[in-house]
């Protein structure tokens, strides 16, 4: 039941009651400035719960994000603040509207839930249209949010609701195959990992057996608490989805924007150690979209981190005070393109004008089979060198650089590889060593110790799409099998997933080619509150029995060189007079 208070300066509708067209009430609570008024709304619909609070739900992260950024806490009783989400105590002092829906099966609204699918996507748009109209609403809509909230962004921004007016879309994900599910063609564990460890406990029907507001006492995933076996009949099944949806079908682009279809302004961050979710997507939307108004940004970082920070929260408001409010908040002079450059040991901001860089300067760095060297001079070698897939593969490595050298943009690889069986998984693997040999790894959105890149891809789904792949970013259809003859090379387009990082001279950079995940040396690592494993790739894991079968992928790998046709890397070096040294 809809109730509305005053307090900590906000004037709040609880459980605002949004009636969808086959029935279904979605329930919101909205967040508004105490004077009556029409405000501009920053809106969410997601799977989290409402009301839960980032410190409840997320307390190791909360811990983590505040011991980093105090600034994040300061302002605000922290109490409606949650996960992924704007602090509505930051916001509704600068006149906006905060609205929150607890999606379709979540939190305090009933049915059925199933993620990023058309009926979620249409409950998204009525919702927008829903708060565009009502009275305390200017009429403008807004969407912010981190990773889930930017992946339905996109998709529901394809709609073109008429009152969306901009949107903020960070550490996001705009292809539900190629990022999401199957990486080159290979179940992630993400999904399967995420699903019942961050949707289960907020389902609806949860009830008692779950959270209650801080702000409320009421029920996160309530009011009723149902039998599990009904809880189980109200939600897809993740598992048995992607094991029934071996290729990219039309199940799969149902729940992929058509990013042709975004039009709205946007802005759009991407996370260079998101690896695996949070990378490939934002820049995708950024260079795809017709949108004229479009602007990127890439961090690091944690995925809870960035977007809390002052000088992220400041960006966003700078944006929406532009579309939303039509301020002069400076933002017409904002650069396209605002990167924060990786180096082993911080970050340096640098503004582009475009993505890809313009000049780049595309380099093939290729495998040497006799010396294991990693560079720009093409070997004449004819040779061929086996891995075994359970191991570590085989690693190719620069010389301690005599200069720093940029890398940043996407990269692909090129091989020449034969199984033992009828299929193999390659993982493509770019990694920085320090002189004294140990490697440099990065805070990633997920891990605290990922490598520089990622790419992969299962050798049976190498058919490529050659109207929209590109040299540096190879398109794989994801349409059938094409099994391999045991012992007969075929060749690789491998994509690896766009980065950045400035080598120091002195430092090395290395390429690792495997047949299983990559693997930080050592032991796993265990964080409180992280429940799932940390060795170098954090959730997205491809490990999957059913989809990796050790008769087809345990075995070994061959990797064949010959002169005119050898392996190589196509990296993005940017040239060092921009590199600002080091």
């Amino acid at each position: 039941m809809e109730k509305s208070e005053l307090r900590d300066g906000m004037r709040i509708l609880w459980d605002a009651p949004i009636p969808m067209d086959d029935g279904i009430v979605l329930r919101a609570d909205v967040f508004l400035p105490p004077g009556e008024g029409r405000y501009p709304v920053i809106l969410s619909y997601g799977p989290y719960g409402k009301g839960l609070a980032f410190q409840d739900g997320n307390k190791a992260a909360w811990e983590r994000l505040i011991a980093l950024h105090p600034d994040v806490a300061e302002g605000s009783t922290n109490v409606y603040q949650t996960w992924e989400l704007v602090d509505p105590e930051k916001w509704v002092p600068d006149g906006y509207a905060v609205v929150r829906v607890d999606g379709r099966g979540t939190g305090r609204s009933p049915g059925v839930v199933d993620p990023w699918s058309p009926r979620e996507t249409r409950d998204f748009h009525d919702c927008i249209e829903w708060a565009g109209v009502q009275p305390w609403s200017s009429g403008k809509v807004g969407l912010n949010g981190i990773s889930y909230y930017a992946m339905n962004a996109w998709q529901v921004a394809c709609l073109k609701p008429p009152h969306l007016t901009a949107i903020v879309t960070w550490e996001g994900s705009s292809d539900f195959y190629r990022e999401a599910t199957r990486h080159g063609g290979i179940f992630s564990r993400f999904l399967t990992n995420w699903f019942p460890r961050a949707v289960h406990r907020s389902q609806h029907g949860y009830g008692e057996r779950g959270f209650r507001s801080r702000a409320t006492g009421e029920l996160i995933a309530g009011p009723e608490t149902l039998p599990d076996e009904e809880l189980a009949r109200n939600r897809i099944d993740f598992n048995q989805w992607i094991l029934d949806h071996p290729f990219d079908d039309d199940a799969h682009r149902e729940r992929s924007p058509d990013l042709s279809q975004v039009e709205v302004p946007f802005l759009t961050a991407a996370n260079w150690g998101g690896q695996g979710l949070h990378t490939r997507g934002n820049f995708e939307a950024f260079v795809r979209a017709p949108a004229k108004q479009k602007w990127l940004e890439a961090h690091g970082g944690a995925h809870w981190e960035s977007f809390h920070t002052t000088r992220c929260e400041l960006m966003q408001k700078r944006f929406f005070g532009h579309f939303l409010k039509g301020e002069d908040t400076g933002w017409d002079t904002q650069p396209r393109v605002l990167l924060q450059v990786r180096h082993p040991d911080r970050f340096e901001e640098r503004a582009e004008g475009e993505w890809p860089i313009a000049r780049t300067q595309w380099t093939k760095f290729y495998l040497d089979p006799t010396t294991m060297a990693f560079g720009p001079g093409e070997p004449g070698a004819t040779a061929s060198l086996a891995y075994q897939t359970g191991g570590d593969g085989l690693l190719f490595s620069t010389p301690p650089l005599e200069a720093p050298m940029e890398i940043t943009g996407p990269v692909a690889a090129k091989l020449r590889l034969s199984s033992d069986s009828t299929d193999a998984d390659v993982f493509m693997v770019l990694r920085v060593f320090a002189p004294d040999g140990t490697e440099v790894a990065f805070q990633g959105s997920n891990d605290p110790r990922t490598p520089v890149g990622l790419g992969w891809l299962r050798a049976s789904h190498r058919k490529l799409d050659p109207a929209r792949s590109l040299p540096y970013r190879p398109w794989h259809v994801h349409d059938e099998v094409q099994p391999l003859e045991p012992g007969v090379p075929v060749d690789l387009d491998v994509e690896i997933w766009p980065t950045c990082i400035v080598v120091p001279a002195g430092y090395r950079l290395a390429l690792s080619v495997r047949g299983c995940d990559y693997a930080y040396p050592g032991p796993p690592l265990s964080i409180p509150g992280v429940h799932y494993t940390l060795t170098g790739v954090g959730p997205f894991l491809h490990d999957h029995p059913q989809d990796r079968p050790p008769e087809m992928f345990g075995g070994s790998n061959t990797l064949h060189f010959e002169p005119g046709r050898q392996p190589y890397v196509l990296l993005p070096v940017i040239p060092h007079a921009r590199n600002g040294g080091d």
